[in-house]
């Protein structure tokens, strides 16, 4: 018979206390598998799955992607990724910030509550704003059960307060009767999972708007909301609904022939990309730069991280100067060279592995 064996988990401020005393409370051998996000600054690396694991039974580890889900096993979104559940498996992502965040907790609460429906189980405990509650939606709207940590006794209130007024709860109650809880809803079966697939309407936005672009494409939003912005305020335009001409005006009122607003892209995306350059060769010098402070101090692994990604850097820098913008320094081959310019990105499994 079916149980709730998947258990996804969200925090933010005051999250690794919380995680702790969570995970302290539940038995080894648990017959579900836990994964967490909480959210950490970009670049930073993670021993949040060490701590689960001193702290607990359960041994906790950062996602990789494609790893195949395991009950009685505590899978951390590791730093930058967001995590997504997959059939019997994990997808890691390096897509748009959601909330602000990467890892956020609404991908993850969806992707569970779209595969896993009634099975699941979405706890959300301290942390600021908003981030979980359209996810923790879409569990209840799954058939999933949503478990709120007590506002009142969180280290901050605002993302348990939030989830409970927009998402509702099935359970608000203080942090040490959360792993009690968990334990008891896992091991309740499920009579009947019923149902079908859950449609959630933000994963409904993609074909909407790639409709949006083919019209735009096909000259067909005459006098509608166009799919461009304004290059003077970046609001949105609006195609004016002629023939003879084809122009744009923002709601503020500045108006562009379609060849002056295709001129100014072209401005905006040189001076983006030089942009881009800049700050790459930046990277280069302060990476290089505490590279040499860390090795000073005899921390040789963290020097080695940090020369890594001032290398990464300075040949991101080189590739979008020579081979884009085709204003490589002198003596460079940006004119039909065969230098290999291949810049090697590390993939998401080993990124995830938080070991340098």
């Amino acid at each position: 018979m079916p149980t709730r064996d998947i258990i996804v988990v969200g925090t933010s401020a005051g999250g690794v206390e919380a995680l702790s005393r969570l995970v302290e409370g539940l038995p080894g051998g648990l017959p579900a598998a836990l994964f967490v996000v909480c959210h950490l600054g970009g670049g930073v690396r993670s021993r949040l799955p060490e701590i689960l694991s001193r702290r607990g039974r359960l041994p906790a580890s950062h996602a990789r992607e494609g790893e195949p889900i395991h009950p009685g096993h505590i899978y951390v979104a590791p730093p930058d990724y967001h995590v997504q559940l997959s059939p019997g498996a994990m997808h890691l992502s390096r897509g748009p910030r959601e909330n602000r965040h990467r890892p956020a907790i609404d991908p993850l609460f969806r992707s569970a509550a779209r595969l896993y429906g009634r099975r699941v189980v979405g706890v959300v405990l301290t942390g600021s704003l908003a981030d979980g509650a359209g996810g923790l939606l879409a569990v209840r709207a799954a058939g999933g059960v949503a478990v709120i940590q007590d506002p009142a006794e969180a280290f901050a209130a605002g993302m348990p307060q939030t989830a409970r007024d927009i998402a509702g709860a099935d359970y608000v109650v203080p942090l040490a009767e959360i792993a009690p809880l968990l334990v008891r809803l896992v091991r309740e079966p499920l009579a009947d999972l019923g149902g079908g697939p859950m449609s959630d309407p933000l994963e409904r936005l993609p074909e909407r708007i790639k409709a949006d672009m083919a019209a735009q494409l096909a000259d067909g939003r005459h006098g509608q909301l166009s799919t461009y912005t304004c290059p003077d305020c970046g609001g949105s335009m609006w195609q004016v609904d002629e023939r003879e001409l084809t122009r744009f005006r923002c709601h503020t009122g500045h108006i562009y022939y379609a060849e002056n607003l295709l001129a100014e892209q072209s401005e905006a995306l040189e001076a983006a990309l030089w942009t881009a350059v800049r700050i790459f060769k930046e990277k280069t010098v302060l990476g290089r730069q505490l590279a040499a402070l860390t090795r000073e101090r005899g921390e040789e692994n963290a020097a080695v991280r940090f020369e890594e990604d001032a290398q990464l850097a300075e040949r991101y820098a080189a590739l979008i100067q020579e081979h884009v913008l085709g204003a490589g320094p002198p003596g460079s081959r940006s004119n039909g060279g065969s230098e290999e310019t291949n810049v090697p990105v590390p993939p998401p499994a080993a990124a995830a592995s938080g070991g340098r």
